[in-house]
């Protein structure tokens, strides 16, 4: 199997949003940007939101199988994808990529 690498990419935020849904809450997400993990065998990662995790997990676990080119040519790296967490107030977008192919 694969490792794959996750990278923090960037945080959206939507003041927005938030003023007009949201409660208050003391602490929201600990991700930053440029921060990476390495997934072993489709595994998350130690210290991995498991919300975000969730939303690439599958992706995660077919790059990790050596499968890739999501949605017919969607990335210029065929065996990546670019994947956003399910916040909708403060989504962080995550680059993962095979970082060793069998």
């Amino acid at each position: 199997m694969n490792k794959v690498r996750i990278t923090a990419i960037r945080q959206t935020v939507y003041p927005d949003l938030m003023a007009k849904y949201e409660n208050p809450i003391e602490h929201t997400c600990d991700v930053r940007e440029g921060q990476q993990w390495i997934s072993i065998d489709g595994q998350r990662p130690d210290g991995m939101c498991p919300s975000a995790w969730q939303s690439m997990r599958e992706f995660v676990e077919a790059l990790a199988r050596g499968e890739g080119n999501f949605y017919d040519g969607w990335m210029q790296n065929p065996m990546s994808a670019m994947i956003s967490c399910n916040d909708g107030f403060r989504p962080f977008s995550f680059y993962i990529e095979a970082i060793d192919h069998e």
